[in-house]
């Protein structure tokens, strides 16, 4: 680093993304995207577009998109805020709420919490999971400060009751609760019943799984009128074209095309289910996901041995250097056929410890 950088900022510690190694081709099962290409009518919108648009700035207002958000979930516009990823959402949530009292969140959760907490000199109020991976909801309440919680959870794939994240949301009436919804779609029970009743509710939700838009880098928040003000306030002094003019037409046709997303998101869950019990087959521990991911722990061998034998035979899974996660490793649901050769070569390594 230089010696100008600002010194509260020296000691700063990256969020680190999965990998992306470049060596060779690999079974990509360690960054939680969708198998599936985007919707046709995605790609349809591109091709309209690519050309025609480029020239000129997008709406900074987004005023198509927010609108087809909303009629997607039954709200209006006004209760649409979207930004460049669900990390940017993020970003600006912990800027706008976190000043003077700072944030809580699990102390195993969505790596970009802690920092961003670090990165807006924010305190963090780091709760343990309990002994079986859950979010303790008790824990939450009566906090008096924000709160941010992953829904399902990240990366133990296990969701929350909706009763429970009502009761931290009616303990802490003067503090926002935002509810990261990023895999919400493939189990568990959306928070979007109580945005009404729930003035402090904040959803926060992305395209880059269920609607296969990862490189379009596109997220969305759900919330009050008041709070969508906050983070559009934040946005337009930051960046008021953080979305491109292509992203923008991509989730407005992805957002549209229904019958594509239900298919997409029916085949992962169905892939998931079938991969758990295959790995459970072979003797693994396996939680019960509500996300496109599994967290599992092999059997014969930790999961770095894991992570590492299936790398040297060409297929990618996370593994989080965390003791109390050092048993355990996340492995994205891909397609059947990759699903079947994560089986393959899990097979060859059980093998291969226990000759």
């Amino acid at each position: 680093m230089s010696r100008f950088l600002a010194g509260r900022l020296q000691t700063l510690a990256p969020y680190v993304p999965g990998e992306q190694p470049q060596d060779q081709q690999y079974v990509k099962l360690n960054t939680n995207e969708s198998p599936f290409p985007p919707s046709p009518r995605v790609v349809e919108a591109l091709n309209r577009a690519i050309i025609s648009q480029l020239n000129l700035y997008p709406d900074p207002l987004a005023k198509t998109l927010c609108k087809t958000i909303a009629d997607t979930y039954g709200l209006a516009a006004r209760n649409v805020f979207v930004g460049n990823g669900s990390d940017e959402v993020l970003a600006f949530a912990f800027m706008a709420y976190g000043d003077g009292r700072g944030f809580a969140f699990p102390e195993i959760s969505y790596g970009f919490y802690p920092v961003y907490a670090r990165l807006y000199g924010l305190q963090a109020t780091k709760v343990p999971l309990n002994k079986d991976f859950s979010v303790p909801a008790e824990k939450f309440c009566n906090l008096g400060k924000p709160i941010a919680i992953a829904n399902p959870n990240a990366p133990t794939s296990l969701a929350m009751k909706l009763s429970d994240i009502e009761g931290i949301l009616l303990t802490n009436p003067d503090s926002v609760v935002l509810i990261d919804e990023a895999y919400i779609d493939y189990g568990g029970e959306s928070c979007l019943p109580l945005l009404e009743k729930y003035l402090n509710l904040l959803i926060v939700r992305t395209y880059s799984k269920s609607r296969s838009l990862a490189g379009g880098r596109l997220g969305y928040a759900l919330a009050s009128e008041e709070i969508v003000d906050d983070l559009n306030r934040i946005k337009n002094s930051f960046n008021p074209y953080s979305i491109n003019s292509l992203t923008m037409l991509a989730g407005i046709e992805a957002m549209r095309d229904r019958a594509y997303f239900t298919e997409c998101v029916s085949a992962t869950v169905a892939q998931r289910e079938q991969t758990k019990a295959d790995l459970r087959g072979l003797g693994f521990t396996v939680l019960d996901s509500a996300s496109n991911f599994l967290f599992a722990a092999p059997p014969h061998m930790a999961g770095e041995a894991y992570y590492k034998g299936l790398k040297q035979k060409g297929v990618l899974v996370r593994y989080f250097n965390d003791p109390k996660l050092k048993d355990y490793v996340r492995i994205t649901v891909g397609s059947a056929r990759q699903m079947q050769t994560l089986l393959d070569k899990t097979k060859e390594l059980i093998q291969e410890a226990t000759a």
